[in-house]
């Protein structure tokens, strides 16, 4: 009897491992941090055989924990860091360098360059993103023109490149396989997001043999067998904001769901449909099932959880981040002033990489617990902002805002959240949602679950807050916010 779907979570800074049985519960976690390589200023690398011995040893460790034989296993999903680059060897399946990471900077001029040769909407067509240094394709390059070898390695087809997810797929079942799923696909920079193939006019524009690129695969079918578990199907893959999204059950056109973290990642389900913004959010996949594709909208926010840290390591107005909601609680409102949290520029829908952090309304009357409630409400306006940029760009009313992540835990924000956004702020029980959402992608392929109707039965939420202000207090927040951002953004 199957009872058991293994998650295997690859993130930033840790793998994890979780066990969820048929309810959607999780049973069992492991987890291990991995090292985090800093070469150079803007660089920023990771171990690939790092990340396998670590999410290879928390995946024993979490069934080992549980005390239950790899036969009761379902299948096992996967979620990860999108962006990340990975190149390896064929013959040997070892890396030619280390994985350049979503936050790698260092092909910022190249991707400047091909903004100059006027390819922005090009490429943005094709592929829904913006040129950035953050998608994988000019970090593939980047590892061709400058790792010795790997060039003459690449003509004579020697070379792979996989995101994590295509990396954990090829070690877990010993080289036999090299796909990828449309998600992590849908991040690279070099995939069609409309022909649902590897772009062979982007390849030519990068350099990059069409030999290295995986099959990309629906997010939820079986794509192998995992040999350090005696044959558990490796059956979904998603990378991690997609993941949450289907973890959150967003599965209807208008689902938003917000991930409050270091930062913010909002993704709406647009449905069947792929829509192009026109007020610079991105497209992407929301992931493949059966012959179904749905589409989201993503935005992110730069900074969200990382403002509390800077209230309590930069002003120690907290000794712990969890002492924010008591503090900003002591008073009833703002009192007039507004913290725009742009401690590391403004980030979707502004995208203004120079502006810089600002408090207004400050007076002799503002006290510390002003200034906290003003970072929680800052937070709660940013991700309005970029609420209202799907909105506007879908045309499709806001069902409800799912929430997840740290920060979700805090009530007063998150009803704040809901007062100006105009529509219930949904926290679930089960906040483990990225693990869950590639947990259920790959129970759906194996029969585990046997419809979305199942799992949307299953979802339940903890706590929901509904709008309890007045149009009026909105109003005159919502003003006094805009006013703030007009003196952030770089003129």
């Amino acid at each position: 009897m199957k009872k058991y779907i293994l998650s295997l979570d690859q993130g930033t800074s840790s793998s994890r491992a979780i066990i969820f049985d048929h309810d959607g519960n999780p049973l069992a976690v492991s987890q291990k941090e991995f090292t985090q390589h800093f070469p150079r200023p803007g660089w920023v690398e990771h171990d690939p055989e790092e990340i396998w011995e670590s999410e290879s040893g928390v995946m024993l460790d979490v069934v080992s924990k549980l005390g239950i034989d790899a036969s009761e296993i379902a299948a096992l999903g996967i979620t990860n860091q999108r962006e990340t680059t990975i190149v390896w060897d064929a013959r040997t399946g070892k890396p030619v360098y280390n994985a350049i990471v979503w936050q790698d900077r260092r092909t910022s001029e190249y991707c400047d360059s091909l903004k100059a040769l006027g390819l922005t909407e090009k490429i943005r067509d094709k592929t829904g993103l913006l040129i950035d240094a953050y998608f994988s394709g000019t970090k593939i390059r980047w590892i061709l023109e400058n790792v010795e070898d790997a060039r003459d390695l690449a003509r004579q087809g020697n070379l792979r490149f996989g995101t994590v997810d295509s990396w954990l797929i090829w070690k877990l079942t010993g080289g036999r396989v090299h796909c990828t799923d449309v998600t992590n696909a849908s991040r690279t920079m070099l995939f069609n997001i409309h022909t649902l193939k590897w772009d062979e006019e982007l390849l030519d524009l990068l350099g990059i043999p069409a030999s290295m690129m995986p099959q990309v695969r629906s997010s939820s079918e079986v794509y192998g067998s995992c040999e350090l578990l005696g044959g558990v199907p490796v059956a979904g893959a998603a990378g991690d904001q997609q993941a949450a999204l289907f973890g959150q059950m967003c599965t209807e056109p208008g689902d938003v769901k917000n991930t409050y973290g270091t930062g913010c990642f909002l993704l709406m389900n647009s449905g069947s449909k792929a829509i192009k913004s026109q007020n610079k959010l991105l497209t992407t996949i929301a992931w493949k099932i059966g012959d179904r594709v749905d589409y989201a909208l993503e935005g992110s926010v730069f900074v969200a959880g990382s403002i509390v840290q800077w209230l309590r390591d930069g002003l120690g107005l907290i000794k712990q981040s969890s002492e924010i909601e008591a503090l900003a609680s002591q008073v009833p409102d703002n009192g007039g002033v507004y913290l725009v949290p742009a401690l590391t520029g403004l980030g979707a829908p502004y995208w203004d990489p120079y502006a810089k952090g600002t408090i207004t309304g400050i007076t002799r009357g503002t006290s510390a617990a002003h200034i906290a409630r003003a970072a929680l409400e800052g937070i709660a306006f940013e991700t309005m902002d970029v609420v209202d940029a799907m909105r506007r760009d879908a045309g499709i009313a806001l069902r409800s805002l799912k929430v997840d992540g740290g920060a979700s835990r805090n009530n007063l924000m998150m009803q704040f959240q809901a007062d100006i956004l105009g529509t219930d702020v949904v926290r679930p029980v089960v906040t483990e949602t990225t693990a869950l959402g590639a947990a259920y992608l790959a129970g759906l392929a194996v029969g585990f679950w046997t419809s979305l109707e199942s799992l949307k039965a299953q979802w339940q939420a903890e706590r929901r807050f509904t709008p309890a202000a007045s149009q009026e207090s909105v109003n005159a927040a919502v003003a006094g916010w805009r006013d703030a951002i007009s003196r952030t953004l770089v003129k």
